[in-house]
């Protein structure tokens, strides 16, 4: 395995999402399993030249929110071991059963939204839960947005990522878009607008790479490391789902920088080779 080194002026943040992991030896969908999807997502994260500062997963840990489910997912991620690890509920989640899970992850709160602010290096991660109980749809409320405010004027000076589940904004996927943030996207959009250090709004949901300008930066979905959402722009396309090649982020933001997002295949594939040979392009 390649040893992991750190990036002394440049800030590393992975983000993987839509996990959808399942009781052991249970498939999603009738078809999939999901966790040795992940093991592999993992493993590939481990072989990275660099070590990321902190892992964020936004949204869609598991299938149903179950125990079991949870208790799944926390060995699948075991071997991250140290690393900074930071989990966001989607609408496949269950906010009290993600605490009871994750005791140690104080970060997560002992009710309510799980909304929280962390360091990572030298940005700062805010998290916002764009959960509503009981539907596949999100929202923001007063509340939460108001809480989003007073975590940006409070780091008005530093680089910051906003993490959520729903993307804030029109995919031209019909079914998904039926199931997105239906509620607070234009209030959420005005407030980044006000916040010209927010580099980036990174989103899960989609199980596709999407990026959109959005309140003056940009703001972005991500592949699964499992199954992805068919790329279909037709307004009646099935709701359907393909193995197509899995992937995650890692989000990059050097010293005095501006941040740089890339979108990484999970696995293992042919390769490196060189493209020079004695000083000269290989013919």
């Amino acid at each position: 395995m390649t040893r992991m080194t750190r990036m002394n002026t440049t800030t590393l943040l992975l983000q993987l999402s839509d996990l959808h992991i399942r009781e052991p030896g249970r498939l999603a969908y009738g078809r999939l399993d999901t966790a040795p999807y992940l093991r592999q997502a993992v493993d590939t994260v481990l072989r990275m030249p660099q070590r990321p500062d902190a892992v964020v997963v936004t949204g869609d840990l598991t299938d149903f929110g179950r125990p079991a489910e949870y208790g799944h997912l926390r060995d699948l991620l075991a071997p991250l071991g140290a690393m900074p690890l930071y989990l966001l509920p989607g609408n496949h989640d269950d906010r009290e059963q993600l605490r009871a899970s994750f005791p140690e992850h104080a970060y997560l709160g002992e009710e309510g939204f799980v909304q929280y602010s962390v360091p990572v290096g030298g940005l700062q991660l805010i998290a916002l839960d764009t959960v509503v109980p009981g539907a596949s749809e999100g929202g923001l409320c007063e509340a939460r947005l108001a809480w989003l405010e007073r975590q940006l004027e409070a780091h008005r000076g530093r680089p910051v990522v906003i993490a959520m589940h729903h993307p804030p904004f029109r995919t031209l996927i019909g079914h998904m878009d039926a199931i997105g943030l239906l509620e607070g996207a234009e209030a959420l959009e005005a407030i980044v607008a006000r916040h010209a250090n927010v580099e980036r709004v990174v989103c899960g949901h989609l199980h596709r790479a999407i990026q959109v300008r959005f309140g003056g930066t940009l703001a972005a979905t991500v592949p699964s490391p499992a199954h992805q959402v068919c790329l279909d722009l037709a307004p009646e396309a099935a709701s359907a789902w393909t193995l197509e090649p899995p992937g995650f982020a890692v989000h990059a933001l050097p010293q005095d920088g501006r941040l740089v997002s890339h979108i990484a295949a999970s696995g293992t594939y042919p390769g490196p080779y060189p493209f020079h040979e004695a000083g000269q392009l290989i013919d």
